[in-house]
């Protein structure tokens, strides 16, 4: 296969898949607005922020409030992390390798894409956009259905694959980290609503590499980056300093803002986890709810899962073997994988810094494998007398 097919099959599938889970974090939110234990202005930031855009939000809107906030995520299309910007993106991809794609499924895509467009067209900031954020679900989840039960189970179904359950793993990491950002100490990481700053809008071509490898989602300037021992094993992979102080120093809080159950039965319904968590743990717990979320072998959305399954399609696409490695991108997924095969609760919620420093940590290695895959597949590549040469080797 190209690697420029294969490029647009795994960036379209992420794309759709970060879109309904957008849309599953703002309904959250909503629900949380309701039951009204968090301040509207810090849960609307702890949004913003769940997804790293805060600085561009920032720069252009100041104070969030659910108005700005909604607009931003679900159709501002100078946002890469907004649903119209990514149903854009997806249709674009789906356009391209339409011969790849089964007719059902360009259709699907298509008609996502004009929805999204038309209730773009009809807002006028409405207070609460349910009916909306339903319909972007359902839409994702008809496209994934449509992927699976018509294009043929090769190489181009395992791209699309990879690329959705990379993008799931991100997001449920990060719907688990929001408690960090109800804490009033979390807001020294964004600027203050209504600064000037260096964050500039992102030009909505970019959602196909929409976050740096060196710390997806942090507005921290490079200098305060520290290395975190804890999940590294020794890479280079780092978080804001600020970060790990501040987080370490709240990590013996019995319960943290937040904590309580119905927040984070909130958190499981981002992830329509909620009925599959209670029948195997009853009550929720942040404990349980961070265990089942993060390290669960069965549940789709589950971090552990979705590694799982992305492991797989990447070595039906190379040949390779569970075990052994042959690329950078099959060393650097199968090393994180069996970090949460022989992970436990107790390192993450008693270990330097956190949950919050496990799920920075997780984040940035989820990224570096992803950079991996591009740099695998995806990658130009000089050819000729430059390549034989070792010309532009890194």
């Amino acid at each position: 296969m190209l690697s420029r097919v294969a490029s647009c099959v795994y960036w379209m599938n992420r794309q759709i898949e970060r879109a309904e889970n957008v849309a599953r974090a703002m309904e959250t939110t909503l629900d949380l607005a309701l039951e009204g234990t968090i301040s509207h202005g810090r849960l609307w930031n702890a949004l913003v922020c769940t997804f790293g855009d805060q600085a561009d939000f920032q720069e252009r809107h100041g104070q969030a409030d659910q108005a700005r906030v909604i607009s931003f995520l679900a159709f501002d299309l100078e946002n890469p992390n907004s649903i119209a910007t990514c149903f854009r993106a997806a249709r674009e991809n789906a356009r391209t390798v339409r011969d790849m794609i089964s007719t059902a499924m360009w259709e699907e895509i298509n008609k996502g894409h004009l929805e999204v467009q038309s209730a773009a067209q009809r807002y006028n900031g409405w207070l609460h956009p349910r009916e909306f954020l339903d319909e972007v679900k359902r839409a994702s989840q008809l496209i994934t259905g449509v992927c699976d039960a018509t294009m043929s189970h090769g190489e181009a179904w395992h791209f699309g694959r990879l690329g959705r359950l990379i993008e799931r793993a991100d997001k449920t990491s990060r719907v688990l980290d929001v408690e960090h950002y109800f804490k009033p100490a979390a807001s020294r990481f964004a600027r203050p609503a209504g600064s000037s700053g260096a964050g500039s809008s992102t030009d909505a071509s970019s959602v196909a590499r929409p976050e740096a490898a060196s710390g997806a989602g942090s507005s921290t300037d490079a200098s305060s980056f520290a290395a975190v021992a804890d999940w590294t094993d020794g890479d280079s992979v780092t978080i804001p300093r600020s970060v790990a102080l501040v987080a370490e120093s709240n990590s013996h809080a019995v319960e943290p803002l937040g904590g309580d159950a119905v927040q984070w039965s909130a958190v499981l319904e981002s992830a329509s986890a909620l009925e599959m968590y209670r029948k195997q743990y009853g009550a929720v717990s942040r404990r349980n709810v961070v265990e089942f979320l993060v390290f669960d072998r069965f549940f789709p959305r589950a971090a552990h899962f979705c590694l799982i399954k992305a492991e797989e399609s990447l070595l039906a696409i190379t040949g390779g073997s569970k075990g052994a490695y042959t690329n950078l991108a099959e060393q650097r997924l199968g090393r994180l994988r069996s970090k949460l095969d022989y992970g436990s609760i107790d390192e993450v919620l008693t270990g330097p810094g956190g949950l919050h420093s496990f799920i920075d940590g997780f984040q940035q290695r989820l990224n570096r494998a992803s950079d991996a895959i591009h740099d695998t597949f995806f990658a130009v590549r000089p050819v000729g007398r430059a390549a034989e040469a070792g010309v532009g080797a890194s």
